[in-house]
């Protein structure tokens, strides 16, 4: 395959178009160009190969591996590319015909530039609507802030996070918008960005917003969200404002929850936990010189410090969210906090909640904010991250839900019958420094593959690791066909194992007999297999699928064919 140099963070751009191979998703400038996912696989698969002659019989292969189509399957998604990119096939400018062999991809490629830190999420990064709630503006002086509400709870609850954040970048994570979206379970969430930073005005990092002002920014988006009172929900330096807000504005404070908070951020005689200014210093300098990178994300979320499609968001979080100016200057007036004496000024229910092993704030800060505040409880909980929604997000959501309501939520199991597929990877080794981009480009095929064929992701205990109910065993078959085939094409193998039955579902989790039977027919294949249960076969009695007996394996079959398209073990999918 041919070098691309524009390939290097996932994007081939070639102008005034881009693809975007991590988000799944050709746009124009920040626009996204809607393309059925054939025909952006075939664009993808062209793009990757510039100047190369791709032929009809490698693009079919390629493509569509677990069915028998025609030229015709192939000259439409073309003529899609063409409709889409505005390419006369006459006097192309991207893809040229070579009659009767094949495609080539003639457009100049350029080398990708990092993306800017800008007031809207990449089209490519953006989850379809209705995922997102929509964003919205008011005015706070002269300042637009950005804000959104979701959920239709009896009680108002804002939420503020801490550092910097980026609304709509909030729910490209599914960790972080669960967290969100179980908040809107039993309240109405408002969300802001607060003033230089994410989708609200930037300001001059001279001016960036006091203590004070973020205050004044909160109540005018209560004012916009038509709440006179509501529940005040922070999150580190949010906490801190938070308890600020409370005790100013106590008739619009119906209750404070804290979560990671502190009273102060510079360690002294007094106040012997937070890091010394020396450390600051040295926090401060990283910032500077890794802005764009995962900066701080070993002391705050250090359980998936090392996933690599949670590093890459994280990264691109926080250059979404502020300009490396602006992230120094929020560092360093964040680092001259110190609400000691306004605490016991608080007057309103309090919960303060706290991780015992949290690097970046230790528990002791969590338990000597929770001593001045009068009546407030104070809640340990296990866990070494700093943020919430990472780790067990339950227990501290469990507690929120019943200060504020009395009830502790209790998830009821939802029984369905479903088709269960379970499926291992062998990634190969380091490869100069690119296995974690590999791994990316892997997890963001099986979540394509997954939501094409209308399954559900579940939860993964490991990277390499895949776990997806379906409706029905004909899709689950095919979305493993075109996970293997796909996976082959990056170089790994994969094997997997199906059944169906009862299954018991529970938030993002599927539990029971048939997740456990997955199992353990994916762990007798071998890579290169997928194998099925007895009940599988027998269930897609009629279908174009053919199975082979295994008889090492009694009980299980392997997928033979689909249509005329060979699927069985070693031939790569």
């Amino acid at each position: 395959m041919a070098q691309n140099p524009a390939n290097t963070q996932h994007r081939i751009v070639f102008p005034p178009f881009e693809l975007d191979l991590s988000g799944g998703r050709l746009r124009r400038g920040r626009d996204a160009v809607e393309m059925s996912p054939k025909a952006f696989s075939v664009l993808c698969y062209l793009a990757e190969r510039p100047g190369h002659l791709v032929t009809k019989e490698e693009l079919l292969t390629a493509i569509w591996p677990d069915v028998s189509v025609g030229e015709a399957v192939l000259k439409v998604a073309i003529a899609e590319i063409r409709k889409v990119l505005a390419d006369a096939s006459k006097q192309p400018k991207f893809i040229e015909t070579a009659h009767r062999r094949g495609y080539r991809f003639i457009a100049r490629i350029e080398t990708a530039a990092p993306e800017p830190p800008g007031a809207s999420i990449p089209a490519g990064n953006r989850p379809s609507t209705p995922d997102i709630p929509e964003t919205r503006y008011t005015q706070s002086g002269d300042v637009n802030i950005a804000y959104q509400v979701l959920g239709e709870g009896p009680l108002d609850l804002v939420f503020v996070m801490g550092w910097v954040s980026h609304l709509e970048y909030f729910w490209t994570e599914p960790s972080f918008a669960r967290f969100l979206r179980r908040l809107a379970s039993f309240s109405r969430v408002i969300l802001f960005d607060k003033r230089g930073t994410g989708l609200s005005d930037r300001v001059p990092v001279t001016a960036l917003p006091t203590l004070e002002q973020r205050m004044d920014d909160l109540r005018a988006v209560m004012e916009a969200a038509g709440t006179e009172r509501a529940v005040l929900c922070g999150v580190s330096e949010g906490a801190t404002m938070c308890a600020l807000f409370a005790a100013t504005y106590p008739a619009k404070t119906n209750a404070l929850v804290m979560i990671g908070g502190y009273a102060k951020r510079i360690r002294d005689a007094t106040y012997p936990w937070g890091p010394t200014a020396e450390q600051r210093e040295h926090f401060l300098e990283e910032i500077h010189n890794y802005w764009g990178g995962p900066v701080g994300l070993e002391e705050r979320a250090p359980s998936v410090a090392s996933d690599p499609h949670f590093r890459q968001w994280w990264a691109t979080y926080l250059r979404m969210a502020a300009s490396p100016g602006a992230a120094v200057a929020f560092t360093r007036m964040n680092s001259q906090i110190d609400i000691r004496e306004v605490l016991p000024s608080v007057r309103v229910p309090t919960l303060v909640i706290h991780r015992t092993g949290d690097r970046c704030l230790h528990v002791e800060e969590g338990r000597y904010v929770a001593s001045l505040i009068p009546g407030a409880r104070f809640v340990e909980l296990p866990g070494i991250d700093h943020l919430p929604f990472v780790g067990d997000q339950d227990a501290i959501l469990d507690e929120i839900e019943e200060f504020l309501t009395g009830v502790r939520h209790s998830l009821e199991p939802h029984r369905v019958l479903a088709t269960v597929l379970s499926a291992t990877f062998d990634l190969p080794g380091p490869r100069r420094g690119h296995d974690s981009q590999l791994s990316l480009r892997l997890q963001n095929i099986i979540t394509r593959e997954i939501e094409f064929f209308k399954g559900r992701e579940c939860t993964k205990e490991k990277q390499q690791d895949v776990l997806a109910a379906f409706d029905g065993p004909l899709r689950a078959i095919r979305c493993a066909c075109a996970i293997a085939h796909h996976a082959s094409m990056l170089g790994i193998q994969m094997k997997a194992g199906l059944h169906i039955g009862e299954c018991c579902f529970v938030a993002d989790c599927i539990e029971g007999l048939a997740v456990q039977m997955a199992r353990l027919i994916e762990h007798q294949a071998k890579y290169g297999e997928i194998l099925v249960s007895s009940t599988i076969r027998d269930v897609s009695a009629g279908s174009e699928i053919h199975f082979q007996d295994r008889t090492h394996v009694p009980g299980t079959f392997p997928i033979l064919a689909i249509g005329r398209g060979l699927v069985a073990a070693g031939t790569g999918y």
